[in-house]
């Protein structure tokens, strides 16, 4: 039951002082805050009269919290009474909502419900366990509407994304307005899809300040636009491990809406798939693109697999098909990786007066660095093009496994950098070698990238990295991990929307904001 006619974003001020209080309610407003939590407990002892300004003063709506066990709080000893001073003190203020821990809840509801002319209570229970099953969350819902407050509060850790699913679940059947947050990486999507299952505040990050399971304020208004978020809407991510660095939702989020496709993409930070794939199997969740190290895994858990995902062993697209809830597994980073390489290529020969009929590279030696899900895709890409594949992976014995299905040859990874048996050759680096933050590492020395006609790095944050910036200083060809990330995003979407494909617009968001 939803309790929403506009989604509230809150985001909590944690600020030792008066004025750094009010200087982060400043910034909330012009981030798009609907109204902030101020947390008391966490400022540096204070007289009363500070608190009373610091309401008087507040330019958004406010939840007034003051924790007793926060990590802040520096009233150990007289918590509990300077605790209640604070309450009443927001009452009297009519401050438009007031938090009390379900610990204190019945030593002074009453008091503050009597006293009260338009102030909400809210009761809070704060859980390091977290819960495993619907149960237990309900049944501590359950104690904390027995208070009498308007409004309810769970926030929860949680060990793995799975967890949050019970949130979701109480979220749908509660009678009361809820406030449930999952805290940590793990628990980003109960704030991104809260609203999907009836949530009327979610929490965000204010500025800089990054806190694990909240997104930036900026991004619920600008990238995810939550207001949008309903019953209706499908839920697409990128399951990964880690997550973080993804562009995905910067891209199919704008693309969603460009096509008047009720859709969200998310982040999804991904232990087990398997298990991911189990609990949230509803066709809500309607596609899924797999990042590392999901991808050679994720074949298994398919229920059917396209020929080419097969043949190659890795899956980086999941559709579940509406008709039957089955999901269906796809490869779209071959074709985005052998095409944006063979156009390079041609482009090059065309500006020579070369022009052939055969792929560009045929009978080239392709240096493959990285055994793992986009490495199998360019490698049986490779192949089917002619060429002749090398693989240098760290582990020795994945490298090995993959040179033999496509018939090519594995060496230590020792031997990359000094690795010349002839000029013209092709580079393709699939590894996380890189990276942020490992900005300053390559795989191959800026002497030694001379031999190569081409270099593709599949890494794309960041979109420069140090191995394609050395190319280009030695005159090679070079294919941004970004052009790879264009092409195997359009595959994705149209599988995701049935063939939906703004490629301009997508192309201009991907340039625009990478």
């Amino acid at each position: 039951m939803g309790f929403r006619n506009k989604l509230l974003v809150c985001t909590t001020i944690v600020s030792e002082t008066r004025d750094e209080m009010v200087k982060s309610m400043e910034k909330a407003k012009e981030e798009g805050a609907d109204l902030v939590e101020l947390c008391i407990d966490s400022m540096s002892p204070f007289h009363l009269s500070e608190v009373e300004h610091l309401l008087k003063q507040r330019t958004l709506p406010a939840i007034v919290s003051f924790r007793l066990n926060s990590q802040k709080n520096s009233y150990k000893g007289d918590s509990k009474n300077k605790c209640l001073q604070v309450l009443r003190l927001a009452i009297e203020l009519d401050v438009e909502f007031v938090e009390i821990d379900f610990e204190l809840a019945f030593d002074v509801i009453d008091e503050l419900m009597q006293k009260r002319e338009n102030s909400k209570i809210i009761v809070s229970s704060h859980v390091k366990s977290g819960f495993r099953c619907k149960e237990k969350l309900g049944n501590l819902l359950v104690c904390l509407q027995s208070t009498g407050a308007d409004i309810i509060k769970v926030v929860t850790e949680v060990a793995y994304i799975t967890d949050v699913a019970p949130v979701f679940h109480v979220l749908t059947h509660s009678h009361v307005p809820v406030i449930v947050r999952a805290v940590g990486d793990r628990g980003l999507i109960s704030q991104l899809l809260g609203p999907k299952y009836g949530a009327f505040m979610v929490y965000g990050s204010l500025g800089d300040k990054s806190i694990p399971g909240l997104p930036p304020l900026l991004s619920i208004k600008n990238v995810y636009k939550l207001d949008n978020v309903d019953i209706d809407t499908k839920v697409f991510g990128v399951v990964s491990n880690p997550v973080g660095h993804s562009k995905g939702p910067l891209l199919h989020n704008p693309a969603f809406r460009y096509c008047n496709y009720n859709g969200i993409y998310v982040p999804l930070l991904v232990d087990n798939i398997k298990e991911f794939l189990r609990v949230f199997s509803c066709t809500d969740f309607a596609g899924f693109s797999i990042g590392l190290p999901h991808k050679e895994s994720a074949v298994a858990c398919c229920d059917e697999v396209d020929s080419l995902a097969k043949s190659i062993g890795a899956v980086n697209t999941i559709v579940r098909r509406p008709t039957d809830g089955k999901l269906i597994g796809y490869n779209t980073d071959c074709d985005a990786c052998i095409t944006a390489i063979e156009d390079a290529l041609r482009e090059r020969q065309v500006s020579n007066g070369d022009v052939a009929n055969v792929s560009p590279i045929a009978g080239r030696l392709f240096v493959l660095v990285g055994a793992g899900g986009a490495g199998r895709a360019l490698a049986f890409g490779a192949k089917s093009k002619g060429a002749r594949v090398v693989i240098f992976n760290r582990n020795f014995e994945r490298a090995e496994s993959l040179a033999r299905a496509v018939s090519g040859e594995a060496l230590p990874i020792e031997q990359l950098d000094a690795y010349c048996p002839e000029n013209g050759m092709i580079l393709a680096n699939c590894s996380a070698i890189g990276m942020e933050p490992d900005v300053h590492l390559t795989p191959v020395s800026k002497e030694n990238l001379r031999s190569y006609d081409l270099v593709f790095d599949a890494v794309y944050t960041p979109r420069n990295t140090r191995l394609l910036q050395e190319a280009v200083e030695v005159g090679v060809t070079v294919v941004s991990g970004v052009e790879m990330f264009i092409r195997q995003a359009l595959g994705q979407f149209r599988l995701f929307t049935n063939g939906l494909a703004p490629e301009d617009f997508m192309r201009k968001v991907v340039l625009e904001q990478f």
